[in-house]
Parts: C-alpha cells; sequence; structure tokens
C-alpha cells in the first residue's frame, strides 16, 4: 500500500500523454508535460505519428492542479490557460459524473481545415469563441456522455480565395444530448450569408443548409461561391447548397 501511494504521490504529468490518446482514439496528446498528475503543465497537441514531434493545438500552456481526494472518489480540480481560456476552469464531482464551470475557450480559425473539403481549400481565418455555461459529463460503460449547450461565434471570417474580406461573422449553437449534438448555424453579418444546421456524433459531422451572396455582392463572391457547392434555386433566388459529412 505504501508502494501505491508514493508512486501516486510522484506521478510525472508525461504518464498522462499515453491516456489522453487512449480516450481520444490517438487523436489528442500532451506536450512537453511538466509536474506531476496534482499540479502540472502542457500543451494540447495532435498525436503524432511515427517520429513525427507533437504538432500544438492551441496556443499558451494548460495547468492544472487535482485535489488528492480523487482517491477517496471526489473530483476537484482546475484547468487554466490564459491566452485562450477567460478565465480559469473548474471541475467538480465525483467518479462517475462531473460539473464544468462556465468559461470561453479562443480558437484558431485554420483549425477548420481539419474538416476537410471544401474548407480545406478556402483556408479560412478569423477569430473563433467556444462558450458554454455550465456543462454536465457522466461516465457510462460505452463512454462519456455530455449535457449542456455551447455556442461557437466565427467573427471577421476571411479566406484566401476571397478578395472580400472580411465574408462575415456566424454563430453555431451546440446542444449536446449524450454523445451527440445538435448543430444550428446564423449569419450575424457579412457580405456572404450562410445557414443551416446537423449534428456531431461520437466525432462524425453531418451539416446540411445554404450559402448566398447579400444583395449587391454577387458579382466578387461569385467564383467563391461555386466552391462550396451546387448551385440551386430558393423562394426565387440562386443559392448554394452545403453538404459536409466527415
Amino acid at each position: 500500500m505504501s508502494v501505491l501511494v508514493t508512486v501516486l504521490a510522484f506521478f510525472p504529468a508525461a504518464w498522462l500523454a499515453p491516456l489522453l490518446e487512449s480516450q481520444t482514439h490517438g487523436r489528442i496528446t500532451l506536450g512537453d508535460a511538466q509536474g506531476s498528475l496534482w499540479r502540472g503543465s502542457a500543451f494540447i497537441g495532435a498525436a503524432p505519428s511515427g517520429g513525427e514531434a507533437v504538432a500544438a493545438l492551441l496556443p499558451g500552456r494548460f495547468s492544472w492542479k487535482l485535489s488528492p481526494l480523487v482517491l477517496v472518489g471526489r473530483v476537484d480540480a482546475s484547468l487554466a490557460n490564459a491566452q485562450v481560456l477567460s478565465q480559469p476552469v473548474t471541475i467538480r464531482g465525483g467518479w462517475h459524473a462531473w460539473s464544468i464551470s462556465p468559461a470561453s475557450l479562443a480558437l484558431p480559425a485554420e483549425r477548420l481545415t481539419a474538416l476537410g473539403a471544401p474548407l480545406n481549400t478556402l483556408q479560412p481565418s478569423g477569430r473563433m469563441l467556444l462558450s458554454w455555461q455550465q456543462i454536465e459529463l457522466a461516465r457510462s460503460a460505452s463512454g462519456v456522455d455530455l449535457t449542456g449547450v455551447m455556442t461557437l461565434d466565427m467573427l471577421s471570417m476571411a479566406s484566401r480565395l476571397s478578395p472580400v474580406k472580411p465574408l462575415g461573422s456566424y454563430r453555431m449553437h451546440l446542444d449536446w444530448r449524450g454523445r451527440q449534438a445538435g448543430l444550428k448555424l446564423e449569419t450575424l453579418s457579412g457580405a456572404m450569408l450562410l445557414d443551416g444546421s446537423g449534428n456531431l456524433r461520437n466525432g462524425h459531422l453531418q451539416f446540411s443548409g445554404t450559402a448566398q451572396a447579400a444583395a449587391g455582392q454577387e458579382e466578387k463572391l461569385a467564383t467563391l461561391l461555386s466552391l462550396l457547392g451546387q448551385r440551386r434555386q430558393m423562394n426565387g433566388k440562386n443559392v448554394i447548397g452545403l453538404e459536409f459529412k466527415s
């Protein structure tokens, strides 16, 4: 028993990387992890393949604190990163259910290219902010269920393929129920109007919507819109049908 306590007391943060990789099916890992299980820091990166180095997915380092009370079934942790988090996030609960405190997370728009065509061709840029109220997590035999509402603001978005900069600002609502989220996209302002809905299920995205130019912007956006999808008529207007599936 004393050996186990000693191992846990000095559990190095670097050992958390393979645990995170296994939970994210090899997609995400921790880079340059320092400290221990109880108090440490690292950057979040894409899990490397072969001899590749870990590439950071988000700016800055995340630091964490975890209370030893977790050993008796009480989770009390905090996570901070001043470069991307609006405020430190607290995680509280037991071994099977947790609550995550409200906050917002700044995301690089360039990461949208990971969703594949046509976003990898458009090379989007801009500011993205993911915000949430209190989120509830619950672990079951088949995985972790999430309940709560998130909002993804995509502000002053632009594309290397369009002379119109910015194209517009948009908002995506995500309503999480278990391991899937309902999605709804709306335009806040701009020359290119986007809307649609879909779902995110077990890491796979399905989305259907439309794109069209605001009045007076049709000629400037004609080339860009033609790359997004097939043209069709809707309520007497020419629009582009948006279909994403990953």
